[in-house]
């Protein structure tokens, strides 16, 4: 299969391989590894810096406060009950947690009404969706806000202090209680980690330096793989085909025959960049959903739709020109 990607008049050729394209691949592998406890420097080292996706986001994206193990008990009952420093008293008919005493770890208030306790996502939506998550199938952020199988993800905490933290991160938010710093610093890299989420430049560099001045023997804990993410073939939101990965013979931009100039009049140079030996996902171009034109993607050369029109992951710029450095965008295909 070969598409076109128009570039100041001239057409960049791209054969592509039918195997099938996973929205989010990198984030999805970069998760499904079962971690052993190590320092946080090591841990924060691995995980990935780049500009926030900052397009798109909804928080109905995220189905939130499910009951996904089929218990009766949505999320937020779950958390209630767990975090609960008494034995709660739960409503055994709709498990509805009618009483119990909260402890809340970014404060150091005790919460005696449950109307006063908020579950926080240590790692907001909004924060997940920006640093990767914008690329996952449904069914991955739902686990992702209900992920109750590493208590790192949500807290019990109180519903003000979750309030003035919003969807901010450690750049411009730490909690109150500043005993607690080291061990929320702990638990955001090691969210981020696990669900091979990325970190703006900011973000980073303020956890760097809290870990050198402050929490420079942080550990982070062992943890288990990321719950739909692994073992499991990720998909776009839709079932996944199986998939099988074959080297790409040819990806390199050629001159169309029936457009041989740019816009200077001259003849466009070829980008011959090695790409012998690398290799690209595909789906046909209905299978992946909800991208949006011009925003980031991966990998190189994978193809979405919006509105029934033909998009490759490529790097080009709004007006067609190739580049070597930084990350794909969408762009329009043709054939």
């Amino acid at each position: 299969m070969k598409w076109r990607i128009a570039a100041n008049g001239v057409a960049l050729v791209v054969a592509i391989s039918s195997v099938a394209y996973v929205a989010g691949e990198e984030s999805v592998a970069a998760a499904t590894q079962k971690f052993v406890a190590n320092d946080a420097k090591s841990v924060l080292a691995s995980i990935k810096v780049e500009n926030e996706y900052k397009w798109g986001y909804r928080r109905s994206l995220f189905a939130h406060w499910s009951d996904l193990d089929g218990n009766g008990c949505d999320t937020r009952e779950e958390v209630l009950k767990r975090d609960s420093i008494s034995k709660p008293q739960v409503d055994p008919y709709r498990c509805y947690v009618v009483a119990g005493d909260w402890y809340s770890k970014y404060d150091g208030k005790t919460l005696r009404d449950r109307s006063d306790v908020d579950i926080d996502h240590v790692v907001a939506l909004k924060e997940a969706w920006d640093s990767g998550a914008w690329a996952w199938s449904t069914s991955q952020r739902q686990a992702f806000a209900n992920d109750l199988t590493d208590r790192r993800t949500l807290i019990a905490v109180t519903d003000r202090v979750n309030a003035s933290k919003s969807d901010k991160d450690p750049s411009n938010w730490m909690p109150p209680l500043k005993s607690y710093w080291c061990t929320y610093l702990g638990d955001w890299i090691s969210v981020k980690a696990r669900w091979g989420l990325s970190m703006d430049q900011s973000e980073f560099g303020r956890i760097k330096n809290l870990l050198a001045s402050d929490c420079s023997t942080l550990t982070i804990a062992s943890w288990s793989a990321a719950p739909a993410l692994a073992g499991v073939p990720a998909t776009s939101g839709t079932a996944a085909t199986t998939a099988t990965t074959t080297p790409r013979t040819t990806v390199a931009p050629s001159l169309s025959p029936t457009t041989t100039s740019n816009n200077s009049g001259t003849a466009a140079p070829t980008n011959t960049t090695a790409v012998a030996n690398s290799t690209v996902n595909t789906t046909s171009p209905s299978g992946v959903k909800d991208i949006y034109p011009g925003s980031y993607c991966a990998p190189v050369d994978g193809l979405g739709t919006y509105k029934g029109t033909v998009y490759v992951c490529s790097k080009t710029n709004a007006e067609g020109s190739p580049y070597a450095g930084g990350r794909a965008r969408w762009r329009k295909a043709t054939n």
